[in-house]
């Protein structure tokens, strides 16, 4: 069993639902909840003139390897209604590979750990209440380390549970 680490987002419908049902067909593919955190409303990243995200991390205990992992991510956007239209544009629902156990991978289809986390207040937030102290493997730093260097200064706001 590895664990791996996903970020879920989605500005498009019921938000909220959109993230349950994701983490549950991600439960059902990919293998069992380790921790999920709270919800987060995010001001977009990147491609700003859009509506708000709502934001979650979740590891999961998983027996795939991550390109398979990565397949099913991509089968569960698309039965979700994801439609890549442009780069950081508006979703259903998107689902980032973040971390991978310890793995290092680069090719052409699959960056681990995530190229982005550093610089993103929208993941770092929520992946620190699950991993505060899991150390990056290519830089060597906590998560928690990474949010106190990490310049973007958008909006994250923890939702209250309803």
């Amino acid at each position: 069993m590895e664990s791996i680490i996903l970020l879920f987002g989605s500005n498009i419908g019921d938000k909220t639902a959109n993230l349950t049902r994701a983490v549950e067909l991600c439960s059902e593919h990919i293998g069992p909840i380790n921790k999920a955190s709270s919800l987060y409303s995010t001001e977009p990243w990147g491609k700003t003139d859009q509506d708000i995200f709502i934001n979650q991390v979740v590891s999961f205990n998983t027996n795939l390897s991550v390109d398979i992992a990565l397949t099913e991510t991509q089968k569960i956007e698309m039965q979700l209604g994801r439609v890549r239209k442009e780069k950081w544009g508006s979703r259903t629902i998107d689902i980032d590979i973040l971390y991978f156990g310890n793995l290092i991978k680069r090719s052409k289809t699959l960056y681990i750990p995530h190229p982005e986390i550093g610089n993103r207040r929208f993941t770092l937030i929520p992946l620190i209440e699950i991993a505060p102290d899991f150390k990056h493997p290519v830089l060597n730093i906590t998560n928690e380390e990474m949010l106190k260097r990490c310049q973007d200064e958008l909006g994250v706001v923890k939702l209250e549970k309803s």
